[in-house]
């Protein structure tokens, strides 16, 4: 194991060691995008593998896809979908794709894996332990609630691990953040206590999208993927203009809605909000282009 400032560092560095100009990245899309976005920077070759129609990640086309590829990157469960493998999906999938391209790399981000709830789920890191070409990542950004501080870290056979490691920054995680993280660990209530919240305010959330003709997604993580049937950014702008901020638009769904789940205090808040914006006319069927900008600082922005 090792730790990285936020997962995002484990995912930087994996792309640099496991990619090359001529062998890049098989990824999802919609999907977290830092992956492909830095592939993307060092001019790496990057395939974007599309959401199945209920938005699961495609994991036939994936391996199909990686022949040739240095790294498959596998957000489990998917952000900004919200949508799940099970153990056994995921390891036929594992097979699959080695078998395809022996000398790929494949990475498992686990970031919502405290709050998953369905049965047939299991974690990678059995696999990763003792198959030195799989490797899954973590957070305490999300269920510990310490993001601010950055910690994350990678779990494989020391082979990737070392592999990794090259790629991090020797000074990456501070006395605070270290504290920190172990303190949440210590808290046997911690897990438990969020995940629950969580369901309450994802449930609540989910009947109220439902009751007024919006069902979401089937969502394994914290927040709800709704198609709202209008240009994401004008049903934006209308809960924005309610005192509710939803997240930004996700190509291609772009009549798809990330919404992050609160406390249900502003799950209630917002639940008003989301009934109002959608009571409303869309204002066009026209969707206009959304265009991703890459910024100096690294950052894409839509």
């Amino acid at each position: 194991m090792t730790l990285g400032c936020g997962s995002s560092e484990i995912l930087d560095a994996a792309v640099i060691a496991f990619t090359t100009p001529d062998r890049g990245v098989v990824t999802a899309s919609p999907t977290f995008e830092l992956v492909g976005d830095l592939a993307r920077h060092m001019s790496h070759p990057v395939v974007e593998v599309p959401v199945t129609d209920t938005l699961e990640l495609d994991l036939p086309q994936m391996a199909d896809k990686s022949a040739g590829a240095g790294l498959i990157y596998i957000c489990n469960p998917n952000n900004p979908t919200g949508t799940l493998h099970g153990g056994k999906a995921m390891e036929e999938f594992i097979t699959a794709a080695l078998k395809r391209e022996p000398k790929v790399t494949i990475l498992v981000d686990e970031a919502y894996h405290e709050y998953v709830e369905r049965a047939d789920y299991t974690s990678v890191i059995p696999i990763a332990l003792s198959e030195p070409r799989v490797i899954v990542s973590r957070t305490f950004s999300k269920i510990y609630g310490i993001a601010g501080l950055r910690c994350g870290y990678a779990v494989g056979h020391p082979d990737a691990i070392r592999l990794v490691s090259k790629w991090l920054d020797p000074l990456r995680i501070s006395v605070l953040t270290t504290r920190a993280a172990l303190t949440a660990l210590a808290d046997p209530t911690r897990v438990p206590s969020q995940r629950q919240l969580n369901h309450d305010g994802r449930t609540y959330t989910e009947g109220l999208l439902r009751e007024a003709g919006y069902p979401s997604i089937p969502s394994e993580a914290n927040f709800l993927m709704v198609n709202v049937k209008r240009d994401i950014r004008q049903f934006q702008a209308a809960c924005r203009e309610r005192g509710v901020e939803i997240a930004r638009p996700f190509p291609p769904l772009l009549t798809y809605a990330r919404i992050t789940i609160g406390t249900m205090e502003e799950m209630h808040k917002a639940g008003e909000a989301f009934r109002q914006a959608l009571a409303a006319p869309p204002t066009s069927a026209r969707l206009a282009p959304i265009e991703r900008t890459f910024r100096r600082d690294g950052a894409w922005e839509c």
